[in-house]
């Protein structure tokens, strides 16, 4: 059953124009991440370059493609999180990285730090010698119109939020037996400069252990933190319960509970894996034993091979 990698573009709802290109952006970085764990490498390699390759399209909301704040600014966090010993490393609010998920790793293996946010993380990235981009670079004519729609005083912010995924995730278990999760996000549309939310905590934005498995999440962040959904999944996976069934119960307890959206993608130890949510939809991707799985609505599961 090993290797795995599950990966999301993020929980919500879109045209089906855009859904298309999301689905297929998001089986293009799983054949990636699976090619890495095929080749012998680490859960945490192929979660970092599943997630790298998402920020990198303008489909999703993460790096280039990031939702812009009230400001009409990019801010971005990121969460990686290695099962084997607990490490973690997440950087919040950060601006003019291309790719903040890679930056998150750099927190976790060169500092002694969790998470560095802001200001704070940029100089980190200068003095890493991560280069420093436009902030244009990572804004697309899309997401300007959508910023600029919301702006207006009718605008409804529900409906502006149709028309886009959401943050994007991965979540692996290596030859090994090792797992890693990686959750990147440009945040809410409009959101308030300086917000955080969900991606860059632990237990919220991702989850990874050795002794359990791991989760990457999707949706509504203020929900998320307020159940901590990531963690809440590996508690009733320590109970028996499998990636579905623990899921499932997490997202129905965030529903009922602060009237919350989202979608999870998880892994246990020995390969079972799922891809779950509340929301009217969530692009998704898996790779284990040369096939590939995708889906989009409720109930889907395409199968084909997968040539790495």
């Amino acid at each position: 059953m090993l290797p795995v990698i599950v990966v999301h573009g993020g929980a919500g709802h879109v045209p089906k124009d855009r859904a298309d290109l999301s689905s297929v952006g998001v089986r293009d970085a799983v054949r990636a991440g699976y090619a890495i764990l095929q080749a012998g490498g680490s859960a945490m390699d192929a979660v970092v370059e599943t997630v790298t390759l998402l920020e990198n399209n303008p489909v999703y909301n993460a790096g280039r493609g990031s939702d812009l704040n009230v400001k009409g600014e990019v801010e971005m966090d990121a969460l990686v999180m290695d099962g084997r010993t607990l490490a973690s490393g997440s950087v919040s609010a950060v601006r003019r990285v291309a790719n903040p998920v890679q930056l998150a790793r750099l927190v976790m293996e060169k500092t002694n730090h969790l998470c560095l946010t802001a200001e704070g993380a940029s100089k980190f990235a200068r003095a890493m010698g991560v280069p420093e981009v436009p902030e244009e670079s990572l804004i697309t004519d899309y997401a300007r119109m959508r910023w600029k729609k919301n702006l207006q005083p009718d605008a409804n912010p529900v409906e502006c939020q149709i028309g886009k995924m959401g943050t994007v995730g991965a979540v692996a278990v290596d030859k090994e037996g090792n797992t890693a999760c990686a959750t990147s996000t440009g945040g809410l549309i409009n959101q308030m400069e300086g917000r955080v939310g969900d991606t860059p905590s632990v237990g919220c934005g991702g989850y990874a252990d050795n002794l359990i498995g791991a989760v990457s999440t999707t949706g509504h962040g203020e929900a998320i933190m307020k159940v901590t959904l990531s963690r809440l999944i590996l508690f009733h996976m320590e109970q028996g319960k499998s990636p579905q069934e623990a899921s499932d119960l997490a997202l129905e307890y965030m529903k009922e509970r602060v009237n919350g959206l989202g979608g999870v993608v998880v892994v246990d130890l020995k390969g079972t894996w799922a891809a779950r949510f509340s929301s009217l939809q969530m692009v998704w991707a898996a790779a284990q034993q040369d096939q590939l799985h995708y889906g989009l609505y409720h109930g889907e599961d395409f199968i084909e091979p997968i040539c790495v």
